[in-house]
């Protein structure tokens, strides 16, 4: 006689958590959407502004980046960074050669960083010690700038009259295959040593970050 063993699907307790990039990217669509949606971004994408507006933009993201990687710096002087700080990613050396070339030499005295932009960089200087938060943060950058941020780098150099000088904020010279190194950097987040609850915590910082990041558009959209 044969035995007929009924399916019986897992108690939810029983269900593996989603991996921590999924949740991250399902946990921030609606800050995404309205950070991408504000009216700065959609006329500067449109070229409907002008080269300043776009060397204005940048300038604010030198702010962000300055102190995203420094933070990344001192937990990977630490130890305690798990592998997941990255050379590759460093975009603070390309944002600055944008800057001389826009504003020219005496750059730094040129720029205005905006008070959004401020406290946006003083919450990265804040987690120099959270593995977490600045994970959280990391990912809204720089998995943007090797996605849409390649876009964005089209359209200005369309728009705004550029060649290869003022975009290489947006390329990644030593990331040859961009989609590779996105799912290899997913499986590196994924594989964080981070108990459920601090991924709560984690997906939280990073709806925060694109809170952040849509006050200074909103910001950049009052001045231009």
């Amino acid at each position: 006689m044969s035995t007929i063993i009924e399916h019986v699907p897992p108690a939810a307790d029983d269900v593996a958590p989603a991996p921590l990039s999924a949740r991250l990217r399902s946990g921030t669509r609606t800050q995404h959407e309205t950070a991408e949606s504000q009216g700065f971004i959609t006329q500067l994408m449109r070229g409907e502004l002008d080269r300043d507006a776009y060397a204005d933009f940048l300038a604010q993201h030198h702010a962000i980046y300055v102190a995203l990687e420094d933070s990344g710096e001192k937990l990977r002087a630490a130890g305690v960074d798990s592998g997941i700080v990255l050379d590759e990613l460093v975009r603070v050396p390309s944002l600055e050669a944008d800057l001389e070339f826009l504003f020219g030499r005496e750059w730094r005295t040129a720029i205005d960083v905006l008070p959004e932009t401020l406290e946006y960089a003083a919450r990265l200087r804040e987690l120099d010690s959270w593995l977490g938060g600045w994970v959280a943060h990391a990912y809204t950058r720089y998995l943007g700038d090797l996605s849409g941020g390649q876009a964005i780098r089209a359209l200005v150099q369309r728009h705004y009259g550029l060649g290869e000088e003022g975009v290489s904020f947006y390329h990644f010279a030593a990331i040859p295959k961009p989609k590779v190194f996105k799912d290899t950097y997913r499986e590196k987040l994924d594989a964080l040593p981070f108990a459920d609850d601090e991924v709560d915590a984690v997906v939280a910082e990073a709806q925060r970050a694109f809170e952040l990041n849509t006050a200074m558009f909103r910001a950049l959209g009052t001045r231009h």
